[in-house]
């Protein structure tokens, strides 16, 4: 073969100058966006985003729950184009996916929760800002041109003022969603936290302290950012750390408690938690417009049943019309489309876009969206179903168990 012919054949990439480019680059799914933000974190921090209760038992069978499902498809179907779009709370958006609330998460990159919300706003999907958020629920509002998919999750505290003015201050930043949090009555136990010495006091071992040593890098960045605080909590800053800060919650809500926040909130109002079926038709008698299918990723009770194994069972118990969505597990679009398959009008995503922050900023959130839509896309296009509203109608005859 003469040379002109071999170099017809190869072709050199040209060499990316920017390194987190270049890094992201080279992520061509979730896992990979793992690994690079693995490289690129003290492990204290990783493993907190890594991380599950007790014995992680919940974490895994999350992912598996939505891995043993098998596609069905049909083919001989015109596929060339496919409407992936999606209907939620009103919004059309142009997948069935939105970002699930995470707290702390200027811990994992400077830019935080506002890279993440000017992500998804370019992307045009909902983000939920945590109530243990290291961004005020107004910064982040101010950096959004547009509110109609930007929700607000609320953790019940024990003192009633505090939960009152959090409501408040999300009306009038024009959060569309108040989605409240129920599992998280007491902290759940997260080993790999206490190992690290992520407490109160903090109890770092030298492993860890090499870690930190090892990422100097993330620590310059830090360093140049405001202080890592809870932005919308300050009373808890001087008292309080991510894995006890969930002491302060009210372990006493019970159904009039979201009687009154129906009463109180004027939009979209969303329960998340591992509700069964009989708690989501109370929860659609009692004016609640959605349920958040979720056991925290596994970061509460462990060995709780994935809420994709809850799925069928709520979409049969609530109709067609009230809006469901799932998180706990998804990690490709192929997951997005099991949700679909079996009810959810959306999937949800927390590690997901974490790992992708980790690894490259508010770009590295755009590399794991566009991941994210990309493989969804392609699972659609190769199970031979032309929209999302198809796959909403038709899942159960595209899937089976394993």
């Amino acid at each position: 073969m003469r040379t002109g012919e071999i170099r017809q054949l190869v072709q050199l990439k040209p060499t990316e100058l920017n390194a987190t480019r270049r890094r992201l680059s080279a992520c061509h799914d979730i896992d990979d966006l793992r690994r690079a933000g693995r490289r690129l974190i003290p492990r204290p921090v990783f493993d907190y985003v890594d991380g599950a209760a007790d014995e992680e038992l919940a974490v895994r069978a999350n992912r598996a729950a939505f891995q043993r499902w098998r596609f069905l498809p049909r083919l001989l179907t015109d596929v060339d184009t496919v409407d992936t779009a999606a209907g939620v709370l009103g919004q059309t958006q142009p997948i069935p996916l939105a970002l699930s609330p995470t707290g702390y998460t200027r811990m994992m990159h400077q830019a935080g929760e506002t890279a993440v919300a000017r992500s998804a706003y370019r992307h045009g999907l909902a983000y939920t800002l945590s109530t243990m958020a290291t961004t005020s629920i107004e910064d982040v509002a101010r950096a959004v041109p547009d509110k109609a998919r930007l929700w607000f999750q609320l953790y019940l505290h024990r003192d009633e003022g505090l939960n009152k003015d959090l409501v408040s201050r999300a009306d009038a930043a024009g959060y569309q969603a108040l989605v409240v949090t129920l599992d998280v009555v007491v902290p759940g136990h997260r080993t790999r936290d206490v190992r690290n010495g992520l407490v109160i006091p903090p109890a770092l071992t030298a492993r860890t302290l090499a870690s930190i040593a090892a990422r100097p890098g993330y620590w310059t960045r830090m360093l140049r950012g405001p202080a890592l605080e809870f932005a919308n909590l300050p009373d808890l800053n001087d008292a309080t750390t991510v894995a006890s800060s969930a002491s302060k919650f009210d372990a006493s809500i019970t159904w009039a408690t979201i009687e009154a926040l129906r009463e109180r909130w004027p939009r979209s109002l969303l329960l998340k938690g591992p509700l069964g079926p009989d708690d989501t038709v109370r929860a659609v008698r009692a004016g609640v417009d959605g349920i958040v299918l979720s056991n925290h990723g596994g970061r509460q009770l462990d060995r709780t049943v994935p809420p994709a194994d809850l799925l069928p069972a709520v979409r049969a118990a609530a109709g067609p019309d009230a809006t469901i969505l799932v998180d706990s597990g998804i990690m490709h679009g192929a997951d997005i489309a099991v949700a679909v398959a079996l009810g959810a009008d959306a999937a949800m995503v927390g590690r997901a876009y974490l790992y992708g922050l980790m690894a490259g900023g508010e770009q590295g959130v755009d590399r794991a969206l566009d991941l994210l839509g990309a493989q969804y896309t392609r699972t659609l296009q190769l199970l031979g179903v032309t929209s999302t509203a198809e796959l909403r109608a038709t899942g159960r005859d595209r899937i089976t168990r394993d």
